[in-house]
């Protein structure tokens, strides 16, 4: 199969997760600062990243709203999404974060009794690792 690289595009950071070779497992790897504002989208790390990890596609989470709608995060997701296919010609799908955000600080909170300032450092790497690992889950239950 290959790596995949997952990711939880924020407006002020991205969460970053790769799966192992086999895309059976998600691991949390990195939060890129990023600034939408002043456009700088963290692409030259990413570059690293990509060459670090040779993954053969992405894998964004897509915030939708608990109604099932698109507000305008979905649109910044999407937009990353392009940006990415652009600069790297790989592959990229999305997955539904609905509660993916929550179910990472229940984590953090209820295993390792994380303080809220040590949360807010690893939150959006836990969550991209959720975001892949629920791609890989959904992925591998279709081949079956």
């Amino acid at each position: 199969m290959g790596r995949i690289l997952g990711l939880d595009v924020g407006s002020r950071t991205v969460g970053v997760a790769v799966s192992d070779q086999l895309g059976w497992t998600a691991q949390g790897v990195e939060i890129i600062p990023i600034n939408e504002d002043e456009k700088e989208f963290g692409i030259d790390r990413m570059k690293e990243l990509v060459a670090k990890y040779e993954p053969i596609g992405f894998v964004l989470g897509l915030p939708k709203n608990m109604n099932n709608t698109s507000g305008p995060r979905v649109d910044a997701s999407r937009a990353y999404g392009e940006l990415l296919k652009e600069t790297f010609g790989l592959p990229i799908d999305f997955q539904d974060e609905r509660l993916t955000t929550v179910e990472a600080e229940r984590m953090l909170i209820e295993e390792a009794d994380t303080s809220r300032k040590k949360r807010k450092k690893v939150i959006d790497k836990l969550a991209a690792g959720l975001i892949l690992q629920n791609y890989l889950d959904r992925k591998g239950s279709l081949v079956k």
